[in-house]
Parts: structure tokens; sequence; C-alpha cells
């Protein structure tokens, strides 16, 4: 599977978790990284990401600012700590220097340019706390128990999921506003 997922990012012009820890980078166990997520390659030792960490598409992770290089000819580089427990939401951009605390999520688009506590769910540009982590996944659960849940069977990973399923998911996600899959 490995070989497979290599090649996979390779293909994509990516380079492949495990080239990036060979360079340095520190991952824990259980780490997700979804497609076209940028680790940033040149600076990768100075990020350490814990364990139960997912990416989802398009992350960036940085550790440097090129930004000064063409007038004073130097890079600014910094640590980035990303906790364990952390979800970071398609699109996000993470700017060197940033540590993330433990059960925290960052929301789609978002930029974090401060550190991020533990606990906290954060999004924006510039990302700000919204609620505390524990809130968020009370008043998740409390959600789940009234609006529509599905099952793998009502997912791309299901080879026979069908048209109808996909447009009662609809009909029924539509008429509640949202809902939720496993």
């Amino acid at each position: 599977m490995t070989f497979l997922r290599n090649l996979l990012y390779r293909l994509r012009g990516e380079v492949s978790t495990d080239s990036l820890i060979k360079l340095g980078l520190k991952v824990g166990k259980n780490f997700r990284r979804n497609e076209h997520c940028i680790i940033d390659q040149s600076h990768c030792w100075l990020i350490e990401i814990g364990d139960d960490v997912t990416l989802a598409p398009r992350v960036h992770i940085l550790a440097h600012d090129a930004s000064m290089w063409q007038k004073c000819g130097y890079t600014k580089i910094a640590p980035v700590h990303i906790g364990n427990n952390v979800f970071i939401g398609a699109g996000s951009i993470i700017m060197p220097g940033i540590t993330i605390g433990n059960n925290s999520i960052i929301g789609a688009g978002s930029i974090v340019t401060h550190d991020v506590e533990e606990g906290s769910v954060v999004a924006g540009n510039p990302a700000r706390k919204l609620k505390d982590y524990h809130d968020f996944i009370n008043e998740n659960e409390e959600y789940i128990k009234r609006k529509p849940c599905y099952g793998e069977e009502y997912t791309l990973r299901n080879p026979s999921f069908s048209e109808v399923q996909k447009q009662e998911q609809k009909e029924t996600v539509e008429k509640n506003n949202f809902g939720y899959v496993r």
C-alpha cells in the first residue's frame, strides 16, 4: 500500500509523507493526509505533527517565509508544532512558527497566523477562536440524535452505492438542512 500511495503522490507532483519523514518531518500515529496537501519540503524537519491528525485536501503547512529573500537575501524559518487529535480543514494554511494545541479543529479555508490553544475550534482569515472543542463535539453529538445519519453504504466507499440512495440522501439532508455520514 505504501508503494501505491508514494506512486500516487509522484503522479500528482507531490512529495510523499514517507519522503518527508526521511528528510526529518516528525509524524505521530494515525496521521491522515488527504490529496494535494503541501508540507514544506524545504524545511520539513522543523515540522512536528502529533498522533491522530487529519489534513483535509489542499492543506498547506509552511515552515518558511521567503517574502524578504529578494531584498535581504534571507528566508525566515520557524518551527510548526501540531498537537494530538487535530483536524485541519480543506484549503487551510498553517504559517511558520505556529503551535496548534491538542484537541483542536481548524475550519476549512482558514489561515492560521497565531497559535491555537488546546481544545479550540478556530476558523477564518486570520483564524479566530469560534468555540471550545468539547462544546463543539457535544453540540454535534446532540444533532446526531436528531438529524439524518448514514452508514458507509451511503458513501462512494460502497461499490453498489446507487443513484436511488444518492437521491434519498440528498432529499433527506436538504429537508433537514444537514445530516451525518460515517
